[in-house]
């Protein structure tokens, strides 16, 4: 694993909250360029790492969008679509260089004494180390930031996920502190920066609904508290508003940086026909009003996804535009829209799971509330959002309530979000009419990525042995 020895930034961060004129290398790599800030500031590692967290819930939306099949490939036998080995080597160095920008962050905020800067340091920290986790189970991490050691040993995944609470819980106990000597500046929060007045608190709603996320994740393990859960719940967002996302790039939001390339004929960002009959009316026989904000009609006026691992329904048509593509004019992948990291609506999910074996009543209310708050970040009309919510399929009242229909909303409401494979595999892809992809790989549903040829170039030794991508992590027996 690379290790992160000096770092460097731009004025332009901190001037125009785009980064725009810094290029990731300058942020990224090792320089011994005597005209550079050997050390940077807290204004400026806060910089880097919002406009980080959200790259990399990107980076790591794009990998697992084909497996729970919210995209295709218009390319028969995709690597994506298809659970075959890919060298995520990238990726992984992007989670990690995340996590020592936060980490130089806390270490200068402990030494300024600044209850509030280290408590974002450690939501920052918690929620890359938590996506390295879920992708791949072992990694390295109490080790990870120690100069002197470039081979770090890798931690056991439920160690590691047991980190990411203990981060969280630090996070929480340090943003609700109100006397930090160094206070957050809001010219540099790329998260909740123009909200400056409820800036320390809305990251502190944050790191609450990062440890409800992660407390029901383990809902298949004897450790599964729903109590728990409720209580960060409680503690945690109350409306849309609270949401968490970034949205300052270097050009525009990187899915429209998709649909922009789709539409200049570089291919990419099909919409899987999993994804897109579960909203067009096929598959649960009502029609979702949110598929008019997520995706435009093909040229024949209607709704259609690609089969994952099919490739384009007609060869050599790629560009007749017959079927349903990521949209730049989605209030989710437009040019200007946020990378959502986690939401209101997701949480109500959360809580409609939590209560549902104890309280039928509080599970049906919070299962309602989260369609609701889904369809007005989406900007559905009230209309057609009141008409969804009563129909029969989806008003089946609080005895009727069951999982499935918890998590088939929760799927719709975290389109290209990472959590959405933590969902799939938590509910084994039961999702209605969900089926392995064509010419798949893998002898069933894929559970897990391979470590990287990168990390295991550079800390071979270390490395876990060969685990087969069908696996299962821990929270997932």
């Amino acid at each position: 694993m690379q290790k992160i020895i000096k770092y460097t930034w731009c004025a332009a961060i901190i001037a125009t909250l785009g980064l725009q004129s810094c290029k990731d290398d300058y942020l990224d790599k090792l320089s011994d360029n005597p005209n550079q800030v050997p050390v940077p500031t807290l204004n400026a590692l806060l910089a880097t790492s919002t406009y980080k967290i959200g790259n990399n819930n990107y980076l790591i939306g794009s990998i697992v969008a084909p497996y729970v099949q919210y995209t295709a490939s218009p390319s028969a036998n995709a690597a994506g679509d298809t659970y075959q080995a890919i060298d995520f080597s990238t990726t992984w160095d992007a989670l990690y260089f995340a996590m020592a920008d936060a980490n130089e962050m806390k270490k200068l905020a402990v030494a300024q004494g600044s209850s509030e800067y280290k408590g974002v340091a450690d939501v920052i920290i918690a929620y890359n180390l938590t996506l390295i986790n879920d992708l791949w189970g072992d990694a390295p991490f109490s080790q990870a930031f120690d100069i002197n050691n470039l081979k770090p040993k890798y931690d056991k995944q439920q160690e590691v996920y047991n980190q990411a609470i203990v981060l969280l819980d630090e996070a929480i106990a340090e943003l609700a502190k109100t006397n930090a000597t160094v206070k957050l500046a809001p010219t540099s929060d790329l998260i909740y920066g123009k909200t400056p007045a409820t800036e320390r608190a809305n990251w502190l709603k944050m790191a609450y609904a990062l440890k409800a996320r992660l407390l029901n994740k383990i809902s298949k393990t004897s450790s599964y508290n729903p109590a728990a859960v409720l209580a960060a719940l409680s503690n945690s967002f109350t409306t849309n508003a609270d949401d968490a996302g970034m949205a300052t790039f270097k050009e525009r939001n990187p899915w429209a940086n998709v649909a922009l390339s789709n539409s200049q004929q570089s291919l990419g960002g099909w919409l899987s026909e999993q994804f897109i009959d579960a909203l067009n009316g096929k598959t649960f026989t009502v029609f979702d009003p949110r598929i008019e904000k997520i995706t435009d009609k093909t040229v024949n006026n209607t709704y259609i996804g690609t089969v994952n691992g099919a490739g384009n329904r007609l060869p050599g048509a790629n560009t007749t535009k017959d079927e349903c593509y990521i949209s730049s004019n989605s209030p989710w992948t437009s040019n200007t829209s946020p990378i959502l990291i986690v939401t209101y609506a997701e949480l109500k999910f959360i809580e409609a799971e939590a209560y549902f074996d104890t309280d039928k009543t509080k599970a049906y209310a919070a299962y309602l509330a989260g369609i609701g708050a889904n369809m007005d970040k989406l900007t559905v009309s009230t209309t057609a959002r009141d008409a969804y919510l009563a129909n029969p399929v989806v008003s089946v009242g609080a005895a009727d309530l069951t999982k499935d229909l918890i998590f088939k909303e929760k799927y719709i409401a975290t389109y290209l979000n990472p959590e959405a494979w933590n969902d799939a595999r938590r509910f084994d892809y039961k999702y209605k009419d969900f089926t392995l992809p064509v010419n798949f790989a893998l002898p069933t549903f894929i559970r897990r990525l391979d470590y990287p040829q990168g990390e295991r170039s550079k800390n071979g030794a270390n490395v876990p042995a060969d685990v087969a991508r069908t696996t299962k992590l821990w929270w997932d027996q």
